[in-house]
């Protein structure tokens, strides 16, 4: 089995990777999981404590010496092609199972133009809704995806979006329930480390620093939040390309440690431990892991209606919902959690429940049938 993805960031499509590794059927398969982008590799280590392998396609860019500051020089675009079909050519993948689109396009060509007997099923998961994408990767996409052995979608949302949508099946990812449960007993520790107290309420977010994850917004609520609810702190997980711009606007708004920016946390779920409330402010979404961790630690959520949260939690059940840039909404869910510790909780325990949806043994059950169907067949 080949795993093929654009990064090892600490994003959700990676961290389901690792979520597959530990629930794989080790007796039946082995797993080889290739990436593109060689400065995302936060996840190597922990594929490598499953045992899983991962290979970095594109060479890493070579720095000159003597010279300050040091200039580099980077792969040229594309160099990861010919890496991939050496490595299709001397591997006899029976699987090739891609999460990324332009991957997937280049890949279903690629499969097509092996020697039979070393010609792979190509599967692909659409992650994102494809509006999303770029002209030319959608395009490519719709010209390729007939080559599939099989399509999948992480959400209704998302395969609402795909071209031939009746070949495409919805298959709802998931995360190690038990595992992250037990993180819980972190929550002290963690809430001790960035100086909250009992008595405060925590609103929190893992997401990276991307335009879709509606950052701008977030800081917006949480500076009217904040201004009629000093029991309120948030604690906001993130990296990513907006980095800059958010912790200027963060100054601006002069949130101080009222909004703590805590960066990137390798312990990300643990943090989510120290969180009363957890929220998204999402523009758009695929179905996020972070949501399901939350869930699984019995968080209650205030979130937007983006992509595939609707499917995972429902309003007034395990979430109070608003719709997408409504930031008066989610400042009106985020105080009516701080003020309501019976709601919280109501809220909290539904989530638990509903975090056995998302169970990625489940999940890897079901993919691992697929890819027996098709190499049987």
């Amino acid at each position: 089995m080949l795993q093929l993805i654009k990064g090892l960031g600490p994003g959700g499509a990676e961290q389901l990777l690792v979520q597959h590794a530990r629930k794989h059927d080790r007796g039946r398969f082995d797993y080889v999981v290739a990436y593109v982008v060689p400065e995302k590799n936060h996840l190597v280590p922990l594929l490598a404590e499953q045992g899983v392998p991962a290979v970095c396609l594109t060479p890493e860019p070579t720095f000159s010496t003597g010279t300050w500051p040091s200039t580099g020089t980077r792969a040229p675009a594309g160099a990861w092609i010919p890496r991939l079909r050496r490595l299709l050519i001397d591997t006899p993948f029976d699987v090739v199972h891609v999460h990324s689109p332009l991957l997937a396009a280049t890949v279903r060509i690629m499969a097509r133009a092996l020697p039979p007997d070393r010609r792979p099923h190509v599967v692909a998961t659409e992650h994102n809704r494809w509006p999303r994408h770029h002209p030319i990767t959608r395009l490519a996409n719709r010209a390729t995806i007939g080559l599939d052995s099989r399509t999948f979608a992480v959400s209704d949302d998302v395969a609402a979006t795909m071209p031939s949508a009746s070949a495409v099946d919805v298959v709802v990812h998931g995360i190690d329930v038990a595992r992250t449960e037990a993180l819980a007993a972190r929550r002290a520790e963690i809430r001790a480390e960035f100086g909250l107290s009992d008595d405060e309420v925590v609103i929190g977010t893992v997401a990276n620093y991307r335009n879709e994850k509606a950052y701008d917004l977030l800081l917006d609520v949480a500076a009217d939040v904040v201004g009629s609810r000093p029991n309120c702190r948030y604690l906001l997980v993130g990296q990513g390309p907006l980095e800059a711009a958010i912790i200027e606007q963060h100054e601006r708004l002069g949130l101080g440690d009222r909004v703590i920016l805590a960066g990137y946390r390798p312990d990300a779920t643990a943090v989510t431990a120290a969180f009363d409330v957890f929220t998204m402010s999402s523009r758009h979404e695929g179905l996020p892991v972070a949501l399901m961790d939350a869930l699984a630690l019995g968080r209650p959520v205030a979130a937007t209606r983006a992509g595939g949260i609707p499917q995972a939690v429902r309003h007034d059940k395990e979430a109070l919902l608003v719709d997408i840039d409504d930031a008066a909404g989610l400042a009106d869910a985020h105080r009516a959690l701080i003020d309501d510790r019976d709601l919280r909780r109501r809220l909290g325990d539904a989530a638990r429940i509903r975090a056995l949806s998302f169970d990625a043994e489940r999940t890897t059950a079901r993919l691992e049938g697929e890819y027996l169907t098709l190499c049987s067949a």
